[in-house]
């Protein structure tokens, strides 16, 4: 699996980036499980803020709600891991930061199951002009192993969605 990291210039983000400016476009991210590396990955490369609006990492379920606008209802029958609220999270950071794109993710890096969810449930979603696509990739691993196999998961969900993107794959 390829790297997230620009490094030698060759890396995934460097590959998003590329294919944003190609389009004019611009990305925000919305984190929970990744908790900053996603942002922390896009902004690595050198000329991110061409296409990098920024993100919100609303770790505390209340402010999944609150800043991003997941509904209530589903965060209280559902928890926060769960598809749609990934899907709602992408459509809030998209909305509340004005970006061409949303990136969320959500999920559980352990050590521990959460809200019956077991390690390694992971839920990515991106919002564009095209809708919103959700993926739930199965990561296995330590904690910090989960947590950076959901941002090259990321990015490779947000590169496929970007026309120029899906060309250089």
């Amino acid at each position: 699996m390829e790297t997230a990291g620009a490094a030698g210039g060759g890396g995934l983000a460097a590959r998003v980036h590329a294919a944003l400016r190609a389009e004019g476009s611009t990305v925000a991210v919305a984190e929970s499980l990744t908790g900053g590396l996603l942002a922390a990955a896009l902004v690595d490369v050198p000329g991110a803020s061409a296409t990098f609006r920024g993100s919100v990492t609303a770790y505390a379920t209340e402010l999944k709600a609150s800043v991003l606008g997941v509904d209530e209802g589903l965060l209280a029958v559902h928890g926060p891991v769960h598809p749609v609220v990934a899907r709602q999270m992408a459509e809030g950071v998209r909305r509340l930061l004005g970006a061409t794109y949303g990136v969320a993710t959500t999920g559980v890096a352990g050590p521990d199951p959460q809200d019956g969810q077991p390690v390694g449930t992971v839920h990515l979603a991106v919002a564009g002009p095209g809708g919103t696509l959700v993926s739930s990739p199965r990561l296995s691993g330590e904690r910090a192993t989960i947590r950076h196999r959901a941002v090259t998961a990321a990015l490779e969900l947000l590169l496929g969605r970007l026309p120029a993107g899906a060309s250089a794959h």
